[in-house]
């Protein structure tokens, strides 16, 4: 674990997924959540059932900058709940303030996928838009350059996806996390 390693203060039951697109965060957090009894939670369906248009649009509307400001938002109020599992936006990362906040209110999982997987993941989807960019192949490796560091730093624990069921990365999450891996 590279942040602070006093977890006691942290919500025991809060878990938070982070993770690139593609990576599996919704699918393996629905399972976690129902697994551990818990509620799930996604920051970007929250952020499309508040603001009532998806997440394509807010980019075309607000830019990537006024979507990272109601991410950041929606996860400090989504952070402070107990007892949720929660799936962040491959993004979510990027903002000091969002990486305090998950790192100090509950578990941190990074879910690990390698581009390829990504790519594999992402090229049915037309509701992601940082891959209207470019080669997605591209894009997701620059992405990743940036992101993967911020992923580490905050996670308390890592698990791999690519080629593995849902129930399977979801088990290990609650095995690691009952056991207290870091």
């Amino acid at each position: 674990m590279t942040h602070a390693e006093d977890t006691s203060s942290k919500t025991a039951s809060s878990i938070f997924l982070v993770g690139p697109m593609g990576s599996g965060k919704s699918a393996v957090g629905r399972r976690l959540a129902r697994d551990l009894g818990r509620e799930f939670v996604d920051s970007d369906t929250v952020i499309e059932e508040r603001t009532g248009v998806d997440i394509s649009y807010i980019f075309e509307k607000e830019g990537e900058d006024g979507f990272r400001r109601r991410e950041t938002e929606i996860i400090d109020e989504l952070t402070q709940q107990a007892a949720i599992v929660l799936a962040t936006g491959g993004g979510a990362v990027l903002a000091d303030e969002n990486r305090n906040v998950l790192a100090s209110r509950g578990r941190v999982v990074y879910l690990h996928a390698t581009i390829k997987e990504q790519i594999e993941r992402t090229s049915h989807s037309r509701h992601r838009p940082l891959l209207t960019a470019g080669e997605p192949g591209e894009v997701l490796a620059q992405l990743m350059a940036i992101r993967e560091p911020l992923y580490q730093e905050v996670a308390d624990i890592q698990v791999e996806t690519d080629g593995r069921a849902v129930v399977d990365v979801a088990s290990e999450i609650a095995r690691r996390l009952s056991a207290g891996a870091d």
